[in-house]
């Protein structure tokens, strides 16, 4: 039984029989000699149990007999020190998860209804279109081939590094019904998607995909982009890009939609699928039936009921923002604010900007915290069903307040009749 060397892997006879060499230098370690001519190497070792197992290391020619050797020499050491079994190890990790994977497995049971959210109900349809979006434009990009067992703390801090930096910035027509989408990166959007991930993994270690949460403990940026608020040059320059001669080409879904945006606070969501019956004009307000934080009622100024005013409807379709061409509501809004940011020549305002914005106004002309949480429908601050029939008069004034002052601002002057042209 001689030393294993390249010579006598190369010199040894072909038989009819596959049959081993083993290296007198060290134990365990040997070659198979095939029929045809190929040269194998592996080691034999007894695992931690006790059983007696055989694990390919690699193909001669692939490898070198010394490479061979010190794969060996590793592997049992592995097994010496730890007491483990490299192949059952090497088995397990072929039949391993992926972060991909395990992203459509996490989305198939939110669909359920199995994940909660916050309020320790199951994710709504809205919440699960943006969760599709942060594992489809950030994970999967950065991750997604990754084995979720492999998954350490310096790959969530290079995720968080990746996406602060833009790593996975694009622009395209990946949105919902092909419409276009700015992905931008950035502080923000690193501490949210993360906290996402974060969520992902500890649904893993629920169902023993993983003992621990890799994204526990790792820092997040400060997410300053949602504390952004407008100045006056900055609401007097979207007034423009919604007003201007450009603005003609625009359809009356993404105007509506961008103003309604502006002088209401609400969130993106709820614009584009608000419907006509949650628009109550008597009583000031809007009466969203199905809001993040649940039913909502709306304190909502009269320069907003203006521009519903001059809205398009199409018999049949119940939406304030109808679609373009099919039935249900309008998918556009997210592209068209893009648009009219550009148009606008300003960065890093989104519809958040604006809600944010909306309550700086509030908080400006003395509103009080509470009064102004109303009006956002903050969890906190939603107006209760105590209103449903006739709204605070002083959330109505405060609506009318807020949203006359963010007009003024967006076009210098006061609201007597908003342009808002109906489609021809």
């Amino acid at each position: 039984m001689p030393k294993l060397t390249k010579s006598t892997v190369e010199g040894a006879e072909i038989r009819a029989k596959q049959y081993t060499l083993w290296c007198s230098d060290l134990k365990g370690f040997g070659a198979y000699v095939h029929p045809t001519g190929r040269r194998t190497y592996f080691i034999d070792y007894r695992s931690g149990d006790g059983v007696r197992r055989r694990m390919t290391i690699g193909r001669h020619g692939v490898i070198t007999t010394e490479q061979a050797r010190k794969l060996a020499i590793e592997t049992m050491g592995g097994v010496v020190l730890q007491k483990g079994d490299p192949l059952l190890e090497r088995k397990t990790r072929r039949k391993s998860m992926t972060v991909s994977q395990l992203c459509e497995q996490y989305l198939k049971a939110a669909e359920k209804g199995v994940i909660l959210g916050r309020s320790r109900r199951p994710k709504k349809a809205s919440t699960i279109e943006v969760d599709k979006g942060r594992i489809a434009r950030h994970i999967k990009p950065l991750l997604g081939s990754k084995l979720v067992i492999d998954l350490d703390r310096a790959d969530i801090v290079k995720f968080v590094r990746d996406v602060t930096t833009g790593k996975t910035s694009r622009r395209d027509r990946s949105g919902k019904n092909g419409n276009r989408v700015l992905v931008t990166g950035g502080a923000g959007t690193a501490a949210r998607t993360t906290g996402f991930l974060g969520g992902i993994l500890t649904y893993a270690v629920g169902e023993g995909i993983i003992a621990t949460n890799p994204v526990q403990g790792v820092p997040l940026p400060a997410d300053n982009v949602r504390d952004r608020r407008l100045t006056v040059d900055e609401y007097r320059s979207i007034g423009n890009a919604l007003t201007g001669e450009e603005a003609e080409l625009d359809t009356p879904q993404a105007k509506t939609g961008s103003w309604l945006l502006a002088l209401t606070g609400c969130r993106l969501g709820e614009i584009s699928t608000l419907r006509w019956d949650e628009v109550d004009e008597a009583a000031g307000c809007f009466r969203l039936k199905d809001s993040k934080s649940g039913p909502s009622v709306r304190p909502v100024g009269r320069e907003a009921f203006d521009v519903l005013g001059k809205a398009i409807r199409v018999p049949g379709n119940p939406y304030v923002l109808p679609a373009l061409r099919k039935t249900g509501h309008y998918n556009g809004l997210a592209g068209a604010w893009v648009r009219f940011m550009e148009r606008a020549g300003l960065e890093g305002v989104t519809p958040h900007t604006m809600r944010h914005s909306y309550a700086s106004v509030g908080g400006d002309l003395g509103f009080a915290d509470s009064t102004i949480a109303a009006m956002l429908g903050h969890a906190g601050g939603t107006v209760t069903s105590r209103y449903v029939h006739r709204l605070d008069t002083v959330l109505v004034a405060a609506a009318n307040k807020i949203a006359g002052e963010v007009y003024r601002q967006m076009t210098g002057r006061t609201a007597d009749v908003l342009e808002m042209p109906r489609r021809a």
